[in-house]
């Protein structure tokens, strides 16, 4: 079943104030926005007056009940993720515009969280978008098809060497490609971690969305 309108969990920045910047986190193939909302706690210290989004992706995986998808992965071939992921790009689009306007932010202070397929749709629509956004933040994924780098904002990549889904070359490939289009790039490289978000991953994103959110 699909959904024209994206929800999903939210958190509300720590200090109890009003939020000064705006963290959305896209989950992978098969799971939901309780997955990565989990990823908040973990950057409280460093991020007290940040928001937190975590949309359910806009279609159930067939069979497997509160489980979703960005698009069906019927296959691993360039073209159809490319395919897929420009297709399901509108609607996040319109939810990233609806919670930038529901927390009165900007996109200079948002910063997109990918994992896995999550990720491949923050690159898609973080680097489509004119106005550039603070940051991408994307664990264990891919830079799919051949992106239109309407913007350059600051991204971090983060793969497990013993990746068994998506193998650590696609990472490797993403950050050259960016690197050498003139964004400021960088991969990190989870030494003995598979298809998951080890610990020093999750202290390098933290330090690397409070200094693209300059402390917010």
């Amino acid at each position: 079943m699909a959904t024209t309108i994206l929800t999903g969990p939210r958190r509300a920045p720590t200090s109890g104030q009003s939020p000064k910047g705006l963290v959305v986190s896209l989950h992978g193939y098969g799971s939901n926005g309780d997955d990565l909302i989990s990823l908040a706690p973990y950057w409280d210290r460093l991020l007290p007056d940040v928001q937190f989004s975590s949309p359910n992706a806009p279609t159930q995986v067939p069979s497997f009940g509160a489980m979703y998808q960005w698009f069906a992965i019927e296959s691993m071939d360039p073209v159809h993720l490319a395919k897929g992921a420009k297709e399901a790009a509108p609607l996040l689009e319109a939810f990233l515009e609806a919670e930038m306007a529901r927390f009165n932010v900007t996109k200079a202070q948002t910063a997109l969280v990918g994992f896995s397929q999550g990720t491949m749709m923050a690159l898609q629509v973080g680097l489509a978008s004119k106005e550039a956004y603070a940051g991408i933040l994307g664990f264990s994924g891919a830079l799919v098809g051949n992106p239109d780098l309407a913007s350059k904002p600051p991204v971090l990549l983060v793969h497990g060497d013993q990746d068994d889904v998506v193998p650590l070359a696609a990472s490797q490939m993403a950050q050259q490609f960016l690197s050498q289009a003139g964004l400021d790039a960088r991969l990190h490289v989870s030494p003995r971690a598979a298809h998951t978000i080890a610990m020093d991953g999750l202290q390098l994103g933290g330090a690397f969305l409070a200094r693209v959110l300059k402390g917010a």
